[in-house]
């Protein structure tokens, strides 16, 4: 990833943190605005990069969308073949698919995670999957 852009996600992921600590919606919803900016203007360049994407999903409100931004983080983490991409946001997705009453979706994304965190070292991250899948699974 690009460091430049990497490092305004960064600034960009402070600057929403600081503002929703401090319930500053105006200033929340700026930021929030030029992450939404950047993701857009480096789409399907080779500046593209799925942890822009992954992070426009953690700081939005409507569930909905979350996912298919995280979707959209998917398909370019599997484009660059990021298994540690791969299994966060498949993660990620799968939670909120639980949030939104779609265990089936959930399951399916957390087989998906399962595989592909196969060979990262983010053993929290691994186990957060496998007990999550089981917990869906025997439920």
């Amino acid at each position: 990833m690009n460091t430049k852009i990497y490092k305004r996600v960064l600034s960009l992921t402070d600057d929403l943190l600081a503002a929703a600590q401090a319930e500053n919606q105006a200033k929340f919803d700026g930021h929030y605005l030029a992450l939404k900016q950047l993701c857009e203007e480096h789409e399907n360049t080779d500046k593209d990069h799925p942890v822009q994407w992954e992070t426009l999903a953690d700081f939005t409100d409507d569930l909905a969308l979350a996912v298919t931004i995280y979707e959209q983080a998917l398909v370019k983490a599997e484009a660059i073949n990021s298994k540690d991409f791969r299994s966060s946001i498949s993660f990620s997705i799968a939670t909120l698919k639980i949030e939104l009453g779609d265990k089936t979706g959930a399951i399916e994304h957390l087989e998906k995670a399962k595989i592909s965190c196969n060979k990262i070292v983010d053993k929290e991250l691994k186990a957060e999957i496998h007990d999550l899948l089981e917990e869906l699974k025997n439920a």
